[in-house]
């Protein structure tokens, strides 16, 4: 079957995994530990994409960069204690993996997550089995530095033309843009839909099954699981 696109880059918080409540619910548990303001809850989900220093001091500007250290400190610690119950996938996100796979294309993710919240996932849920490869926060340029698609563009030897970006933040779509690379949003994550039509996404898709008419070739359509 011949696609418009030979590697499919995922953000992973919002985009395949349920998990911006529990990210907001353990920055509010991070805050109340150092005794920073409650801030509302779509103030923290605004923030969810970025790397995790560059998300709190957004937050908490006044910070400094040790008060920035032991915020995320308390946050890791808050999320792993969290995380001892794995975060959902959202409704067929693992059938929609499976079926790329089998369609043979490449699958990346690139995420705000640093490498070991990463790893610690993919432990928990054996997933890394369907990815070829992976960006992190904390080993390259935080969203929406195109630097994380570039890398993995370069590693697998893909054309920024045959690679596309999903991803539920401006974050995502801006990261996408700035590398040259098409990308769609999903309505079900982080940011409303209304920030996310700005960054002109191909589509904006209520659920990953949806994704699937998208990368095949404008004449055909690949079987949805």
């Amino acid at each position: 079957m011949t696609l418009k696109y030979d590697l499919v880059i995922f953000d992973w918080d919002g985009t395949v995994m349920d998990s911006t409540g529990r990210i907001v619910s353990c920055m509010h548990l991070a805050a109340e530990d150092l005794a920073l303001p409650s801030l509302p809850d779509q103030t923290v989900r605004d923030i969810i994409g970025l790397g995790l220093p560059e998300a709190i001091a957004t937050l908490y500007p006044v910070l400094n960069a040790a008060d920035i250290e032991r915020m995320r400190d308390r946050y890791a610690f808050h999320f792993v204690e969290a995380e001892s119950t794995p975060s959902a996938l959202y409704p067929g996100a693992e059938d929609v993996l499976t079926l790329l796979r089998e369609q043979e294309l490449k699958l990346a993710v690139a995420t705000g997550k640093s490498r070991k919240g990463l790893q610690r996932v993919w432990g928990n849920t054996g997933l890394d089995r369907y990815f070829h490869s992976s960006r992190c926060a904390d080993e390259s340029r935080s969203k929406p530095e195109p630097h994380m698609v570039l890398e993995l563009l370069e590693e697998m030897a893909v054309p920024a033309e045959r690679a596309i970006v999903v991803g539920d933040t401006t974050f995502d779509l801006e990261m996408a843009r700035n590398a040259g690379v098409d990308r769609v949003a999903v309505s079900y994550g982080a940011h409303p839909v209304e920030r996310l039509l700005p960054c002109e996404p191909l589509a904006v898709i209520d659920k990953l099954n949806d994704l699937l008419p998208l990368l095949a070739a404008d004449d055909l359509v690949m079987e949805k699981p």
